[in-house]
């Protein structure tokens, strides 16, 4: 049942997503995670402590975390299983650690941005992306834009969706903790060198799987525009050549469903990294090419709601 309660939190986050009112009263749980994060970093990291004790502290701060939120998650989960439509209030639940309107709003602020202005434009991209805003021309705002679109439906979406989908509420949850950890203390930062080491190892354990299925979905929502097998002709030749595991598949393929290029050099706290350019097509994008990934975007997130429909349709028989 578990893949039924997905996909009406998949529904429920297409259609409402989480209420900014409740942000705004109470805060969101994906920041209430980062607050744990955050604790345990302050109260167990020791930056000067050297490679094997720093690993082991961000491992242990890793797994109190994770055994917290499953003693919280697991009972509720079981309670709610044994409640008629149970299942429903824990879709409702689950909704606050799905993105998709989130995602669409923040990379469309992108598109509006650029239409004002590459200055409006460096603006709107800085929310959504960590390299230098202020290094970056049109092309290269447009191209954080839909870099952050394609990773993103896999780390936000797909990703979530899946574990939601096997492990109901706890699954989703800890995959969430995870992840924003990764997102948090899994850079190479002097202060997180190896207290980080076991959140980035595991977040891209965990990712493995949705970053290949969301490339075949970014892929098979290009098909009616017949780019579908371009897409996974550039995922199978470029994926590799991005420096993370994961990120290069959803990247890759919207490069290719796209005809444009992804990746190449950028900055990053003043210092230019010189990347591996991805697909094949145009380098030069505007904010009509931010356009065109969100509606590719959007055709994906309709197959994979159909998608994980069908498969609840199966279980439900």
């Amino acid at each position: 049942m578990f893949v039924v309660t997905a996909f009406f939190a998949l529904l429920g986050d297409r259609l409402f997503g989480y209420p900014p009112a409740l942000t705004r009263r109470i805060g969101h749980p994906v920041e209430w995670l980062g607050a744990l994060i955050g604790l345990l970093d302050r109260a167990l990291n020791q930056p000067g402590a050297g490679k094997v004790p720093g690993r082991m502290r961000g491992t242990i701060a890793l797994i109190l975390a994770l055994g917290l939120i499953l003693a919280m998650t697991v009972p509720l989960t079981l309670v709610l299983r044994a409640m008629p439509y149970g299942f429903v209030i824990e879709a409702v639940l689950a909704v606050p650690f799905l993105a998709q309107r989130d995602l669409a709003q923040a990379v469309a602020a992108v598109a509006d941005g650029l239409d004002s202005g590459i200055a409006r434009g460096r603006a709107a991209v800085a929310h959504i992306v960590g390299r230098d805003p202020a290094k970056l021309d049109r092309s290269g705002v447009a191209r954080a834009a839909i870099e952050s679109l394609a990773e993103n439906a896999s780390d936000a979406i797909v990703a979530p969706a899946l574990y939601l989908a096997l492990f109901g509420l706890p699954g989703i949850v800890a995959y969430k903790l995870v992840n924003t950890a990764d997102s948090m203390i899994g850079h190479r930062t002097p202060r997180h060198l190896h207290f980080g080491w076991a959140a980035a190892r595991l977040d891209d354990l965990l990712n493995l799987p949705a970053s290949r299925l969301t490339g075949l979905l970014i892929a098979a929502a290009a098909a009616p525009d017949g780019r579908g097998a371009k897409a996974l002709a550039a995922m199978w030749r470029d994926a590799g050549r991005h420096v993370s595991p994961n990120a290069g598949w959803p990247e890759t393929a919207m490069a290719g469903a796209l005809a444009i290029r992804l990746g190449g050099p950028r900055s990053y706290e003043g210092r230019t990294l010189d990347l591996a350019w991805l697909g094949s097509g145009r380098k030069d994008l505007d904010g009509a090419d931010v356009r065109r990934a969100l509606g590719l975007y959007a055709r994906m997130l309709n197959l994979l709601l159909t998608l994980v429909g069908a498969v609840a349709l199966i279980v439900i028989a």
